[in-house]
């Protein structure tokens, strides 16, 4: 039986939450929300950091001021720098007029960094300084230019692995890392699969609902792809479902994968092996396409060179490989 769901909201966003875990994270939001310190979001990819994030702003004393968001693996590396801090008329080719940074944009508000991990370490090195106060120039400009902002930042993966691999900077992580919130895969959460599904249904086809098959299908699903995969997979059932009543069969989802512990037994790769295969099976399913590929596996363009590069992968049409283990 599902726990009893409760929706919150904010100023333009709306969540569902039904576990217990979860309940405590928002209450956790709450009391945060109210300090200065800079807050680093972590999790996996999918499983809500952002709205986490937007919780953290809209809970605050810089509520109805400006919240300003960007996902740093997203940015190509040569336009991380303007687009963080701005440029002036003529920095570069093709810069016809001034235009101000995101810390500008957010001043007196809120500066969501998505994926902060995979800024590059000249990038790291400037973030730094502003966090510490310091004013900074835009792009190809001479006047200093300060930022009243709270920074949020987030990362689906280990900045401490990171700074033990030299990737990220020890003084910015700890920087980042005054307040931590982790959000819990939604494997970890079961009682919210049936509440955030009904309230996506709703969302698509008010008035329909899951039948207990189908209730029971979701919540044996280890969703992978956390909430965003439960939201695609929702919003395709409510398409192909009649009567609106959605059954297992609307429901686009693998088989229930067996326990850790059976993995485990039946000789599971290692991380690192796993990682690997993982990568294969997605640029498999795309073709060989590296850009799609990241997508399809939630992480960055950068973050997939990088680990194309490190497992010496070749990004052109690529076997899938089994990750079962021998």
């Amino acid at each position: 039986m599902v726990a009893q769901a409760a929706r919150y909201e904010f100023v333009g966003m709306t969540g569902v939450v039904a576990s217990e875990v979860m309940h405590k994270l928002l209450g956790t939001v709450g009391r945060l929300a109210q300090t200065r310190a800079t807050v680093l979001v972590t999790g996996e990819s999918g499983v809500g950091k952002e709205l986490v994030a937007r919780a953290i702003h809209h809970l605050s004393l810089r509520c109805g001021r400006p919240w300003v968001d960007v996902n740093c693996g997203a940015l190509p590396e040569h336009l991380v720098e303007s687009e963080l801090f701005g440029y002036e008329k003529g920095a570069f080719s093709g810069a016809s007029s001034s235009k101000q940074g995101l810390f500008e944009l957010a001043d007196t508000g809120t500066l969501f960094l998505d994926e902060v991990g995979e800024l590059d370490p000249r990038m790291q090195v400037k973030l730094l300084r502003v966090l510490d106060g310091v004013p900074y120039y835009r792009l190809g400009g001479t006047r200093k230019v300060s930022a009243d902002v709270r920074i949020v930042a987030a990362t689906n993966v280990s900045l401490e692995e990171a700074t033990r691999d030299g990737r990220f900077r020890k003084d910015l992580y700890y920087r980042l890392n005054q307040l931590r919130l982790q959000v819990p895969p939604l494997r970890e959460r079961a009682d919210d699969v049936e509440a955030l599904a009904q309230y996506f249904l709703e969302q698509q086809q008010p008035g329909a609902r899951l039948s207990a098959r189908a209730a029971e299908a979701l919540r044996a699903y280890p969703w992978p792809g956390n909430v965003r995969e439960l939201r695609g997979v929702i919003t395709k059932a409510a398409l192909l479902s009649e009567g609106g009543v959605v059954e297992p069969e609307h429901l686009e989802i693998g088989a229930p994968q067996p326990a850790p512990q059976a993995a485990a037994q039946a000789g599971a790769m290692n991380l690192e092996e796993m990682e690997r295969a993982l990568i294969l099976n997605g640029l498999a399913a795309a073709g060989g396409n590296q850009t799609k590929a990241a997508a399809m596996l939630g992480i960055s363009s950068r973050t997939i060179a990088r680990k194309l590069k490190t497992y010496g992968i070749t990004p052109d049409r690529q076997p899938a490989i089994a990750c079962t283990g021998d």
